[in-house]
């Protein structure tokens, strides 16, 4: 007697027609192209140095005048990295905008040296002000910056002179 014979077979399955999905479509190919183009004209221009994102984020914010939240994706397309490390890079650094600049960027330092030399009425002076921590400028405190110019010696007359 063969054992084999006495267990029952199942009945082969009829082909089953998979459905086809469409794929979804990535992040980045929903940009908008007017920002897309101009991010990826900037990771070409910058794909072969080494720790390239930063430089790659700069020339966006000069072309674009901030690094709206759409590059986002294309960036991390192009990358090869994730979009969590882009975002990551771009709220870390203080010099990046994620908005247009509305009227004059003003920073100032609070780092101790320019503290010492009356930073503290210096930053009180000026309302929306961002407070950075070293300029770099420290020998020639209080310092500020004014639309990325760099300031020495300032005063809080001024600064809000150079603002009117």
């Amino acid at each position: 007697m063969n054992l084999l014979s006495e267990v029952p077979m199942p009945e082969p399955d009829r082909p089953r027609r998979k459905r086809r999905e469409a794929a979804a479509p990535s992040p980045a190919s929903l940009v908008d192209p007017a920002i897309a183009a101009p991010v990826r004209a900037a990771v070409a221009a910058c794909r072969e140095q080494r720790g390239n994102l930063i430089p790659i984020l700069h020339e966006i914010q000069r072309t674009l005048g901030h690094v709206p939240d759409d590059a986002v994706p294309v960036l991390a397309e192009e990358l090869n990295l994730s979009r969590a490390e882009v975002h990551g890079v771009i709220t870390f650094y203080h010099d990046f905008r994620s908005m247009p600049a509305v009227g004059h960027q003003v920073r100032v330092c609070r780092g101790e040296a320019c503290q010492a030399v009356g930073a503290e009425a210096l930053f009180a002076s000026v309302p929306g002000a961002e407070q950075v921590f070293c300029l770099g400028n420290c020998a020639l405190g209080p310092s500020a910056q004014v639309d990325g110019r760099l300031y020495g010696r300032m005063d809080a007359a001024r600064l809000r002179g150079m603002l009117s």
